[in-house]
Parts: structure tokens; sequence; C-alpha cells
């Protein structure tokens, strides 16, 4: 719903709508920069029913995505209830959803308006950078590979070996690290958006392409090793991924306020909307600085849930284990920690 608010917003600050949703590939509106390649980019203002409507781009790679993406997650799944094992169903909903997200700002309305407005290329940006990597991190997606790819034969290396080697490989170890993924997160915002990246990159499809995976992956980075949910190089504790959560959330909400703040445009794209919608450049784009200021409330929410929920059942296992191994040697550490305590109570004791 917050991403919907979103939207709304974005939309409800142009003109009433005009019917029909108009576009051309490879086309603008003509009063600005345009893409080469072929996009989708609309000549309708934007409302609510055409921001979420279904509207792929002419080559719908990024619908074609998410259904690869859901069938191989199915089929792992599968794979493990055939053979008898359980895969929980929450890790199903997680995946699932955290697909549609990103189909959502890529594959609807969302995706053309993107084009076109700052403050819809925002919430693209959010969505993809901070809500769909929680949610399909969440889907646990490397620990259901490991569990469903068979083991290769003595001596030979299959699939799963392979994933095992990459795991415990010293890029893994590098792109995992905080030093690598803090600065990539926060580089993400301001290099792209006050330098004249975001610009170059807008102006061909596939610099487009390149920005959308660019922000589901370094999403994908940053919260990979503080979720905990998939095997990583290292396994930091709760208390230090709560750190490294809270270090990097507060430089979108500052990002965020540069932008809402600024009294000229930090990129030219944007700069000529469509004259029928209504709108000013700065007015959207401040718009789009308070989305980015908004927005980092939900994943740190999201997360810390998540890290509580682990830490909580981290607890229990280790209380679990702890009363087992006092079953097994009739309590030895408390009847030992017991007799050390009598022995300082003795006078002259040591």
């Amino acid at each position: 719903m917050t991403v919907l608010n979103a939207a709304t917003a974005a939309a409800t600050s142009t003109m009433p709508p005009m019917p029909g949703m108009n576009g051309m590939p490879g086309m603008g509106n003509g009063t600005h920069p345009t893409m080469s390649g072929p996009m989708w980019m609309p000549l309708d203002p934007p409302d609510l029913a055409r921001l979420l409507s279904w509207h792929p781009q002419p080559l719908p790679l990024e619908p074609l995505a998410c259904l690869l993406a859901l069938a191989v997650y199915g089929g792992a799944v599968w794979r493990l209830r055939r053979r008898g094992d359980r895969w929980p169903w929450h890790r199903v909903v997680a995946f699932t959803a955290g697909v549609a997200t990103v189909a959502l700002v890529t594959c609807t309305g969302i995706g053309g308006y993107g084009m076109e407005l700052f403050s819809v290329h925002m919430v693209q940006h959010m969505v993809l950078s901070m809500l769909s990597p929680i949610l399909l991190l969440l889907g646990a997606p490397v620990t259901l590979a490991l569990r469903a790819l068979p083991t290769a034969r003595r001596g030979r290396t299959g699939p799963r070996e392979l994933l095992v080697r990459l795991l415990h490989s010293r890029v893994a170890a590098v792109v995992s690290s905080p030093f690598y993924t803090l600065p990539l997160f926060i580089a993400s915002l301001y290099a792209l958006y006050f330098t004249p990246i975001f610009d170059w990159l807008m102006g061909s499809w596939l610099g487009h392409e390149f920005m959308l995976v660019h922000f589901l992956g370094v999403g994908l980075l940053f919260f990979w090793p503080i979720m905990g949910v998939d095997p990583a190089p290292r396994r930091p504790s709760h208390v230090l991924r709560m750190l490294e959560l809270f270090i990097g959330m507060p430089f979108h909400a500052f990002f965020g306020i540069a932008v809402m703040m600024s009294h000229g445009l930090i990129v030219r794209f944007f700069a000529d909307p469509p004259a029928s919608w209504h709108l000013t450049a700065l007015g959207d784009q401040s718009t789009g600085g308070g989305i980015a200021w908004g927005f980092s409330e939900i994943p740190t929410l999201l997360v810390l849930l998540a890290l509580l929920v682990q830490w909580a059942a981290s607890d229990r296992r280790t209380a679990a284990r702890t009363d087992r191994q006092a079953e097994r040697d009739n309590d030895a550490e408390l009847n030992a920690y017991n007799a050390y305590l009598a022995r300082l109570a003795r006078p002259g004791g040591s």
C-alpha cells in the first residue's frame, strides 16, 4: 500500500487525466531528452489506473525474468517435496511477493511513467533497491538451491559444488563485507543522481535496463549479510547486523532531504515534463525526494522484525542445545560452577 500511495502522490500532482494511454516505442513526448531503443513512454497524464495497468515494454525482458524466477524457485520447491522434504510456506510467500514487487514497478504503467517523471522513477528505485531484495532474501533462494540441487558424484563438480565454492570464495567474502556493501549502497544514490551518470544511462534502452538491474543487485548485496537467512562467508551477530542497517538507512533519508531542498534540478532528463500535464519539474523532483526520504522506514521495519524473529529462534535453539547437553552429562557444567562457588565461599577459598 505504501508503494501505491507513493505512486498516487506523484500522479495526483498532475492535471485531470485524458482518455487513453498512448505512447510509442522509442519515443518520448518531444519536449525532453528521449531514450534510444524500444521503449514505451506514455503521452497521457498519469492516474492510479494507468500507473498500475499491465504494460510491459516492447522488449518484455522484465516479465520474462519474473516468470523465470518463479519457475526456477517453484521447480526447486517441487523437487524437495517430491523426495519427501518440506519447505516453509512463508518462504514461498516472501519470494513470490518479492518477484511481484519487481513486476509491479517494471511491467506496469509505472515502468513507462518512470521515464517521464522523477517521482515515479524514485518509486521504482526505492522498491527495487530496498523492498524487493528483502522479500526475495526472506525466500532463502540460496538455501533452497543448496537443498534442491543434487550432489555430484565423487570426483566431479556439479552446480551445487560450484555454488558452495562460490559462497566460500574470496570474491563472496569481499562483496558481502560492509566495507564494500555500504559504500556501494550509498554511491548508488549520491554518485548516480549528483553526477552526469544518470542522464548518460537514461539516454539508451541498455543504460536504463542496466540501471534497473543495478538497483536490485545493490539491494541484494546490501541486505544479504544483514538478513542472515541464506549462507554467507561471514555471519556477524544480530547486534552487528542491526548496526549495519542503522548505518546505511540514514543516508537514504539525507538523500531525500537534499533532493527536496534543492533549488535546481539534479538531473536533466526530467527537466521538461509534458506541458499538458500541468506539472513543474522542480515540484515533481521535490515529490521524488519526499518518496526517498519516507521510504527508508519500510525496509528498516521489515529487517528489524526479521532479525528479532531470528534472534528469538536462535536463543531457543541455544537453550534446547544446552538442555540436551545437560541431560547427557548430568549437568556437569552446572555442578562444576556450583563447586567453584562453594570453594569461594569457604574461608581462604580461591
